[in-house]
């Protein structure tokens, strides 16, 4: 489970920002299409949408593991997402799932991602930690249970894999906001804030992506009608959408660039 511990390494986990099965596998995919690995136009939303409606991808106990698997050749790499609430996925156990690992697999990698599934659905079938997956209620507890799962399927390690879990999990009591801590992305929080009549509010602490954002006049109607905007280096990814008196609605959004 070496792709999982490299994903909580380097901060690819992310709360899900809707219950809605579609929602989220596209949320997950627009991530994936800004690693800058990603050949420009590549379409992971499509590629993973068209693997989802051929065969549902739950494994069961509350975990889903989608894939898209790409002609180059890469790293085997993933990100994960979790539902606090839980999604109707279509489970064959009928529950809902809290965990989506979204893997993408290219071409020279797909015996190391077949192992590595293999692992993953192992532990989750024998492990006596999996039930407990439905009661967590934040980020970082999300983080640490997965470290137990994951030092769990390493108890035969050598000592070079057990030291590396122990800086990881030394690393994770000093990380507030694990989304903000990706290797080789740049993460922004962003809000949105729309009036009739009156020019979007944007905040966000960074200048550059300030100026980017208050350049696009449609951007508020992209976000709504397609759930993200792209016209450049920034991908602006809708999160969620909370409307208020005065027909005053505010998106909250990531803004994801490479470096």
């Amino acid at each position: 489970m070496d792709t999982l511990l490299d994903a909580l390494q380097e901060g690819r986990l992310f709360e899900l920002p809707e219950n809605d099965k579609t929602h989220a596998l596209q949320f997950l995919a627009h991530i994936i299409e800004a690693f800058p690995q990603i050949p420009t136009g590549t379409d992971i939303v499509g590629n993973v949408m068209a693997r989802e409606a051929s065969m549902n991808t739950a494994l069961g106990k509350g975990w889903a593991c989608p894939h898209a698997r790409l002609e180059f050749e890469e790293d085997l790499m993933c990100v994960i997402g979790w539902s606090p609430t839980g999604i109707d996925y279509g489970s064959p156990d009928g529950k809902p799932i809290s965990l989506i690992t979204m893997y993408l697999v290219p071409s020279n990698q797909r015996n190391h991602y077949l192992r590595e599934v293999s692992l993953l659905a192992k532990v989750i079938s024998t492990s006596p930690e999996i039930s407990k997956l439905a009661s967590l209620k934040e980020l970082n507890d999300v983080r640490n249970y997965l470290l137990d799962l994951i030092a769990a399927s390493k108890e035969t390690a050598g000592p070079d894999a057990r030291a590396r879990m122990i800086r990881l999990q030394a690393k994770s009591a000093t990380v507030s906001q694990p989304v903000q801590d990706l290797s080789n992305l740049v993460v922004e929080a962003l809000e949105i804030i729309t009036s009739p009549g009156q020019k979007p509010l944007v905040l966000t602490q960074n200048q550059e992506l300030l100026s980017y954002v208050e350049a696009i006049s449609s951007l508020a109607e992209k976000l709504e009608s397609d759930g993200f905007y792209q016209n450049g280096r920034w991908r602006i990814i809708r999160r969620n959408t909370a409307v208020y008196q005065g027909n005053r609605i505010v998106y909250d959004c990531l803004a994801i660039s490479s470096k």
